[in-house]
């Protein structure tokens, strides 16, 4: 069962960019900023692609989903009590990724490259509203190829063959190096949950300005083989 979410629309937080960015309201900055903002909006089609699919069996450190396999020990232990899977993949979409990358100023460029970041973010809150809407699975976790070293980013290959033809229904394609195009796109599985997971738990990574959870020890022992 497949499900395109493909009129999204496209309303900005024009205050919370301009705090992100650093620009007062009132100046020059904000002005281009706004200009920036409503060219964006004229165009930009954010969209989101998602499947619901089902697991078919589990090894010691894999599982295959309608057919397909996914090796992660992570992922086999997140997914020990759960039948069932939503695997999607969201985008700010081409429109607006050409936009962006047709900007020579270098300023407006990373003006643009915000603005997909939140064009993406819409987009990927839209289609994580439409899976709880729709199937009410509860509280839920994700992971994303690429995350962790135990999900490496080759994964993506058998996550994009599980969803089908994401270019053809959403624009979105896999590189040669395995990065999706456009770039300000995301791809994984949810799943219902019985505790609270995000793979920055298991990163002993210090710094890391995308952290959303701290590092947890136990954590780690609990998918250590």
């Amino acid at each position: 069962m497949q499900f395109v979410l493909d009129e999204i629309p496209l309303q900005l937080d024009i205050r919370g960019l301009m705090r992100q960015l650093r620009i007062r309201e009132g100046s020059r900055y904000a002005d281009e900023l706004l200009t920036l903002v409503e060219d964006a909006q004229a165009i930009g089609r954010p969209r989101g692609l998602y499947r619901v699919a089902f697991i078919e069996s589990r090894g010691e450190d894999w599982v295959a989903v309608d057919g397909i396999r996914f090796t992660s020990r992570v992922l086999r232990v997140n997914l020990e009590y759960t039948h069932r899977v939503f695997a999607f993949v969201a985008t700010c979409g081409r429109e607006l990724a050409e936009w962006s990358g047709s900007m020579e100023d270098m300023l407006r460029r990373y003006w643009s490259d915000a603005i997909c970041e939140a064009a993406l973010h819409i987009a990927l809150q839209a289609l994580h509203r439409h899976i709880d809407e729709t199937f009410r699975p509860g509280t839920t976790a994700s992971m994303a190829p690429g995350s962790l070293p135990d999900w490496p980013i080759e994964e993506q290959r058998p996550l994009f063959q599980l969803l089908g033809d994401p270019e053809r229904e959403i624009g979105v394609r896999l590189s040669e190096s395995l990065l999706m195009i456009p770039t300000k796109s995301v791809s994984g599985l949810r799943f219902a949950t019985r505790e609270t997971f995000e793979s920055c738990m298991l990163c002993p990574r210090p710094n890391c300005p995308g952290r959303r959870a701290l590092y947890d020890e136990l954590a780690v022992r609990k998918y250590r083989a």
